[in-house]
Formats: C-alpha cells, structure tokens, sequence
C-alpha cells in the first residue's frame, strides 16, 4: 500500500525538480565532513563540479552563509580650528633662557649647548615667565621697580592671556576659568584706582599692553518682561507729573504777571 503512494507521488512530481534534487545530493556528498568551523563562518565559499555530462553543480560549504562586512571608507580629516596666535610666538627659539641671559660664557659655547640653554628645548613656564619680564619692562617706573600698579597689570595681563589659551583647547577645565574671571576683576580694579590718581599712567599702560579698559555699567539689572512693564509705566507716570508741574509753573507766572500790572497801574494812579 506504502510504495503505491510513494510510486503516485513520484510520478506527480516534474521532472526539473527531480533533476535539481539529484544534482544537489551528489554534490553534498562530495563534501568533506571534517571542513573546519573557521572556514564555515569566515564566509560563503562555493565549490563548483559535475554532477553528471551536460549539469553543472553549485554548493555552498557550512550550514549557513554569512555575508561579508561592509567596507567603511575612511573619514575626511577634520580641519583644526585656528584660534588666536599665542602669546609667545613671538620669542625666537635661539633666544636664551632669562638665566643664561646675562651669563657671557653662554654666548661664545658651542651650538649644542647653547640649544641646551635655548628655548627651543625650554618649559612653557619658562616661556611664560621670560614673557611677563617683557611685559614688566614696558611699564616699571624704573628698574628696580617690582610692586607699583603698573608692573602688577602686567603679571596680570600675563597671567589672564596664558588662561585665555589653555581654554581653547580645554574649554572644560572650570577651576582654571574660576581663576582667569579673578585675575580679570582684580586688574580691572587696580586700573580703575590708577585711572583716578594718575591718569597719563593709565593710558600708557593701555596702550604698550593692548589692554582696552571699558566702564563698568551704572547698576546690573536683568530684563523681564514685568520689569520692562514697570519701567514703561514708570516713565509716563513720570512725564504726565512734569507735564502738571509745568502748567503750575505757567500758571505761577501768570498770576504773578497780572498782579506786577495791577500794581503798576494803581502806582501810576497816586502819582
């Protein structure tokens, strides 16, 4: 009873089906069953042959097929921001260090030491406090000069411009932002009471650090829409009360005009 079914069932099958199945049974056997798992997943690989005289078979080796990676090009560069120059880009590399600057041994040594002694192989802090000597002999009074106002607004202009640099590049580093604000209100403290007492002082050190001094507001007040309401009403409370008080005036001057007339005229009459 079995195999008559199974002989109806074959018979209704086409025969291209009954070709492409055969074809696909030769060719599983003729893969090996000790192929390597790494092989397997590294991708699809297919493997070609004859199955018979006029077919030819492909068979894709491992259970499943995984496809390739996509290919990720490379990202064009990012173009670097160009911030403002620094402040020492100005100091030659030969330059000497501020301690062998003096030192008359240092200028007639040979070229490796004087690189060693240059400040092509020096520190930033080194750079920094050769620049704030600069700055300080713009302004000193005389050489000796250390502690007036106008040698601290050069430490300080010094010191605020280096801050301003480090926060280009470390727009994050809060406690050194903290620390620039004060060194700011403090310079524009001590130029404010070097504005008042000496004021040809005052603008030449301006002018030889590049400092533009700009006054402080009257009062800080932030703008809201109420207080804008309030500030409105304010002003025509304020002229509609001018605007009486002038017509007081004019009437002041009138009666006041009147009577000068009606004296005159009494006087004229006695006389």
């Amino acid at each position: 009873m079995f195999t008559n079914i199974g002989l109806r069932a074959v018979l209704k099958v086409p025969a291209s089906v009954l070709r492409e199945s055969s074809a696909a049974l030769c060719c599983a056997a003729s893969v090996k069953p000790w192929t390597n798992r790494s092989s397997l997943l590294s991708g699809p690989k297919v493997r070609s042959g004859k199955c018979g005289e006029d077919q030819t078979c492909f068979v894709v080796a491992g259970s499943f097929a995984v496809p390739q990676p996509v290919r990720h090009y490379a990202r064009a560069a990012k173009k670097k921001k160009t911030g403002p120059e620094s402040q020492l880009s100005d100091l030659p590399p030969t330059m000497l260090k501020m301690d062998y600057a003096a030192v008359s041994l240092a200028q007639t040594t040979d070229d490796l030491v004087k690189r060693l002694l240059s400040l092509e192989l020096a520190s930033h802090k080194e750079k920094l406090q050769l620049k704030q000597e600069q700055l300080i002999a713009k302004v000193q009074r005389d050489e000796s000069d250390r502690s007036s106002e106008e040698v601290q607004v050069a430490i300080l202009t010094a010191r605020i411009r280096n801050y301003q640099e480090h926060l280009q590049k470390h727009h994050k580093d809060k406690a050194n932002k903290r620390r620039m604000l004060m060194a700011i209100d403090r310079r524009k403290k001590i130029l404010k009471h070097l504005r008042l007492i000496r004021y040809d002082a005052f603008e030449k050190v301006c002018e030889q650090l590049g400092i533009t001094y700009t006054f402080p507001p009257e009062y800080y007040r932030r703008a809201t829409r109420r207080w804008m309401a309030k500030k409105e009403f304010c002003i025509k409370v304020f002229k509609a009360v001018q605007k009486q008080k002038a017509e007081q005036r004019l009437k002041i001057k009138q009666s006041s005009g009147s009577t000068d007339t009606e004296a005159a005229k009494t006087n004229a009459a006695d006389i």
